[in-house]
């Protein structure tokens, strides 16, 4: 198997993980669980898988520059984008912060031609138009937003896309393994910070608590690993357009675990995003 078709493979893995948080996160907030809460535990449980993996595998941390880094992408970056997305919420429906935040590949192609000179062919682009329409149809209607939501929605864009340049550089000098573990640490001291200052609300169910778990493996220590571990080999641009595939995810997830109704419009919109994947793909 070829480096690139590995780096696809690993990207999608990452994408279907990452398409199941919202389902999780769902299942946690319906036994009490409050979005920070969910947040503080997702990260510091995910923090000590990691670490463990760190002590086993023998890794090497970080130092220098090098960490600092990626103390900064996952305290700063990763929570950033995070808090300016659920923000967004209190101001904008749900498909239009959503929808924000998934021109997320399109910024990440021209920061990587701007930046990283990466070369931008037309099986790119033609991928990168047909997952972003297929990304609008799948998500559904746009709805309606105050300016302070839309600006939130474009501003988890925007950070995330710098967050993944930012990856594609750093991670290479870490590896995968030590880059993940310090940004979901890094991550995790941000969220207590905040939680001291304000009330946690925990899980009253087990399945409430089992849900957190879940996030903590699922989306977030395979979806991380598997991203950067992909994102090594075909380049931000490539990542970013497959990752597309997560919407598609969370749609027939919901519609599977939580019997919500799916439209034609939305199965258009997943076929789309699916021909993009294969356009990319057939490059490898």
């Amino acid at each position: 198997m070829s480096p690139r078709l590995t780096g696809l493979l690993l990207i999608v893995t990452s994408a279907l993980s990452f398409g199941t948080l919202a389902i999780f996160a769902r299942l946690a907030y319906s036994a009490g669980a409050s979005p920070i809460t969910v947040l503080l535990l997702r990260f510091t449980i995910a923090g000590a898988l990691m670490a463990a993996i760190m002590v086993v595998r023998r890794q090497r941390w970080p130092r220098g520059r090098t960490l600092l880094g990626l103390i900064l992408m996952g305290g700063v970056g990763y929570v950033g984008q995070s808090f300016a997305y659920f923000t967004a919420l209190l101001y904008a429906s749900a498909g239009l912060v959503a929808l924000l935040l998934y021109l997320y590949p399109a910024l990440v192609s021209i920061l990587a031609v701007i930046f990283l000179h990466e070369r931008l062919t037309a099986r790119k682009l033609g991928a990168i138009a047909l997952a972003l329409l297929g990304t609008y149809l799948t998500i559904g209607a746009v709805g309606h937003g105050q300016p302070l939501g839309i600006i939130l929605g474009a501003s988890a864009a925007v950070i995330y896309s710098i967050y993944i340049l930012a990856g594609s550089r750093i991670t290479p000098q870490a590896g995968a393994i030590p880059a993940a573990t310090v940004i979901i640490l890094a991550a995790a001291v941000v969220y207590a910070g905040i939680v001291a200052i304000q009330h946690p609300i925990w899980p009253t169910t087990f399945g409430g608590w089992a849900a957190i778990v879940a996030i903590a493996i699922i989306p977030t220590v395979v979806a991380i690993l598997t991203f950067f571990a992909g994102m090594e080999r075909i380049g931000p641009t490539s990542a970013s357009t497959l990752s597309t595939l997560e919407p598609v995810v969370t749609v027939a997830l919901a519609a599977v675990i939580l019997s919500e109704a799916l439209n034609p419009l939305q199965l258009l919109g997943g076929a789309l995003i699916l021909m993009a994947v294969l356009i990319l793909a057939r490059a490898a």
